[in-house]
């Protein structure tokens, strides 16, 4: 049921995190619509001595944290209002095509001035995001990404019982310290691991302190949304903090999180913990970068704590199509690094393509050319696909419209066992096994989510029908 304008205030007005971090806000609601959503250029308070021009849903960053219900239909209408054409990728829902926000493969590419409807309705409750799919290491690095919440049902809510819950959007800055931009790629850093920024941000802010209330039941929701820089984050060893979901999905038990947690681009981490219950205690979360831990951000308590007793719970589980793993057909990727040739166009201009999946690059595409599948799936079947990458570099791969089931890694123990991810990080020399029913028909994208490498290649689609 989509949003009343009165039921979306009053719901606005619960929300813990609207004063615990003042840079994220919401977006308003129109007459049949619960979100009417923009891109257009924005002014960026980021860099210590100047701003910046770039973009933002909105016009703004962090970009309104979008809420949703599992199972209800939401409605968005997203206008264009940047000067080159865009789109909106759901990321990690599994929808119908029409609304995934690839231009050409499952929509036309919105225009400037022009709008578009997204209406679905979520099958999964979990922590999501969104951002365009047309010129992407521009439009996102300029900051065009957000969150995008699926909330579970109001028993469910009821049950969780969580006091605050917390969107947490990271992002490197490709920035000077005068607020000038700085270029999004190099090539010599394409052919590696990506050109990053340097100016690390935590919902727009540099390492910021954030309140939360003392004794309180606290949902941190970690959504990498960089472009290119991987994150590892370490929580206090004297605070038992629990992953509770992982890329959207619930697992099914809850687990201390002891070691650094990985996360490459377009990941997502739910983590939950009993805050300290003196006020002024001070929780310093920290992101591990080589052997050194370097800070992060920091949680402060305030207030007195609640006398009712606290447990983390367990989130209910999606509902994922279970694969038939004794018949599943075995497909075989493996993501490579294919050299130092240039080739260049007409112009002789050079054409960086680094990457290759199968010895194939993406060859681009356009209304009128959309190039061959890398496979195509039976719709309803099962399929297990052998993820290898071949190179020294990481690559989080990520696909449209599915979720998987990671089975096994021949590099690591898979923890935990069987969980489920639209987005796997592939390590040096890394073999991951995944599993899923291509259960959704359509033309699904299928690429590294290091924007750069998808750029130079590391790109393609799966077909479902």
């Amino acid at each position: 049921m989509p949003l009343s304008r009165r039921r979306f205030i009053a719901s606005s007005l619960l929300l813990p995190f609207s004063t615990l971090l003042p840079r994220i806000s919401l977006a308003s609601p129109e007459v049949g619509f619960d979100y009417v959503l923009t891109a257009q250029p924005a002014t960026l308070d980021i860099s210590p001595e100047g701003s910046t021009a770039g973009f933002g849903f909105d016009g703004q960053f962090p970009a309104p944290v979008l809420r949703a219900k599992q199972g209800q239909k939401i409605r968005i209408k997203f206008i264009n209002l940047l000067k080159e054409p865009t789109t909106i990728h759901w990321h990690g829902l599994r929808i119908p095509i029409e609304m995934d926000g690839v231009p050409f493969l499952s929509q036309p590419p919105i225009k400037s001035g022009e709008f578009y409807i997204y209406e679905f309705t979520p099958p999964d409750a979990g922590t999501f995001w969104y951002h365009p799919h047309v010129n992407s290491i521009e439009q996102l690095g300029k900051g065009l990404v957000g969150a995008f919440i699926v909330e579970e049902s109001d028993n469910e809510l009821k049950k969780l019982a969580f006091d605050q819950d917390i969107p947490l959007l990271l992002k490197n800055w490709h920035l000077d310290d005068q607020g000038h931009w700085l270029p999004f790629s190099t090539p010599r850093q394409s052919a590696r691991m990506g050109t990053p920024g340097r100016i690390e941000t935590i919902n727009g802010l540099r390492a910021p302190q954030l309140k939360v209330q003392a004794g309180s039941l606290v949902r941190l929701r970690f959504l990498n949304v960089d472009n290119t820089v991987m994150y590892r984050i370490v929580m206090p060893k004297g605070l038992d903090a629990k992953v509770i979901a992982i890329d959207g999905n619930a697992v099914n038990v809850p687990f201390s999180l002891h070691e650094p947690w990985a996360m490459g681009p377009g990941m997502r981490l739910d983590i939950a913990f009993i805050a300290p219950s003196k006020e002024g205690q001070v929780i310093d979360i920290k992101n591990r970068q080589g052997k050194l831990n370097f800070n992060f951000f920091t949680l402060i308590t305030e207030g007195k704590a609640a006398q009712k007793t606290k447990i983390i719970p367990t989130l209910p589980a999606s509902v994922i199509p279970v694969p038939d793993i004794k018949n599943a057909q075995k497909i075989n990727f493996t993501f490579e690094w294919q050299g130092a040739i240039t080739p260049a166009d007409k112009l002789l201009q050079g054409k960086h393509d680094f990457w290759v999946i199968n010895k194939r690059a993406w060859e681009g595409m356009s209304r009128d050319n959309i190039p061959a599948p890398l496979v195509k799936l039976e719709l309803g079947k099962s399929y297990i696909f052998n993820l290898r990458n071949v190179t020294q570099y990481h690559h989080p791969i990520h696909l449209h419209g599915h979720t998987w089931t990671v089975l096994k890694s021949n590099k690591r123990d898979i923890h935990p066992q069987g969980y489920h991810t639209d987005t796997v990080l592939l390590g040096k020399n890394e073999t991951v096994q995944v599993a899923f029913v291509a259960d959704n028909p359509g033309r699904w994208m299928y690429h590294c989510h290091v924007i750069e490498h998808m750029n130079t290649g590391l790109m393609g689609f799966i077909e479902v029908s």
